[in-house]
C-alpha cells in the first residue's frame, strides 16, 4: 500500500487527545473521454469519490463495493488495484472526541455501463448527493473555485478530494 498524502486541518492545533479512527474505501471510476464517477453534494457544493467507512470487521473491497452500490448504483463492480491511501487529521464536531484521523484507501475499478437505482442514507438524501459521470477537469476546477471562494458551506473533505482528483487527472489520465 502506497502513502499518497498526509493532510493536516489547518484548524486542528494538535494530533493529541481523543481521536475518533475511522478507514475509508473509495472508488476510482473511469471512462472513456475523461469522464470519472463522483458524488455531487449540494449541501458543500462540491465534487467527491463514491465510498465510505469501512465497518470494523468488514474487509475493505467488500465495503467498496457496498458503497459503490448504494452510492451509485454500479453493478458489476470489480476492484482492479489498490491505488493508495491519505491519512488526514481533522476537527471532530461530536464532544467525546477532540479530532478525527480517517485513513481513506482509494481503489481502481471496473462497473457495469449502466447504473442502477441508488439506496443512499437518509442524511446523504438530505445533503442533495447524486451520482454524476463528469469530467474530471470540470470537477477539479469546480473544487478548486468553491476552495478559492472560501464558501460557507464549504466542507472538510474538499481538500482530500480535490487533491486526489488532481493526482488521477496527472496519473492516470494522462
Amino acid at each position: 500500500m502506497k502513502l499518497l498524502k498526509e493532510m493536516i486541518h489547518p484548524e486542528l492545533a494538535t494530533r493529541t487527545g481523543r481521536i475518533l479512527r475511522r478507514h475509508a474505501a473509495r472508488g476510482i471510476v473511469l471512462r472513456e473521454q475523461d469522464q470519472i464517477l463522483l458524488l455531487f453534494t449540494e449541501r458543500y457544493n462540491d465534487f467527491s469519490l463514491p465510498g465510505g467507512g469501512i465497518g470494523e470487521d468488514e474487509d475493505m473491497e467488500l465495503a467498496l463495493v457496498r458503497e459503490l452500490e448504494e452510492e451509485t448504483g454500479a453493478r458489476d463492480i470489480q476492484v482492479k488495484a489498490h491505488w493508495g491511501y491519505i491519512e488526514e487529521y481533522r476537527p471532530y464536531w461530536k464532544p467525546d472526541y477532540d479530532l478525527m484521523h480517517m485513513t481513506s484507501h482509494f481503489f481502481v475499478c471496473d462497473i457495469a455501463p449502466e447504473l442502477a437505482e441508488v439506496r443512499m442514507e437518509s442524511y446523504e438524501v438530505a445533503n442533495g448527493m447524486r451520482p454524476v459521470w463528469v469530467s474530471i477537469k470540470a470537477a477539479l476546477d469546480h473544487n478548486l473555485q468553491v476552495m478559492s471562494r472560501q464558501e460557507e458551506t464549504m466542507g472538510l473533505s474538499i481538500q482530500r478530494e480535490t487533491f486526489i482528483l488532481e493526482k488521477i487527472s496527472r496519473e492516470i489520465i494522462f
